[in-house]
């Protein structure tokens, strides 16, 4: 994680998929890319390969991040491009945007 660009938004927590398996995340961070879209980034301990379009586990994430105040609608499964072993990547809906900038991510596409 690079503490210039990486925004934490949530510390570990156990998120369940749709088999009932359960999985330790270590956090929920967004990277600040300077521009309007948002993917959501959430590390786990174990692999969960094939596991990035598990609607109980992007569920368990949403939970996740409504305690610690999102407030917006659902986020969807990331680019099967960017899902790694351990990495689970979400894409997030533009309402998502506003939760993010009270954490201190920026939107430098506003400017343009």
């Amino acid at each position: 994680m690079n503490n210039d660009t990486d925004i934490q938004l949530s510390g570990p927590f156990k998120a369940t998929d749709g088999s009932g398996r359960a999985h330790d995340a270590k956090a929920i961070r967004i990277f600040d890319e300077g521009y309007g879209a948002i993917d959501v980034y959430v590390d786990f301990k174990a692999p969960i390969a094939g596991l990035h379009k598990d609607k109980a586990l992007i569920a368990a994430v949403v939970a996740q991040l409504r305690t610690v105040g999102y407030k917006g609608p659902e986020l969807t499964a990331g680019d099967p491009v960017l899902q790694e072993g351990r990495l689970l990547v979400l894409e997030a809906p533009d309402e998502f945007n506003v939760f993010a900038a009270s954490k201190g991510w920026k939107d430098l596409s506003e400017d343009f």
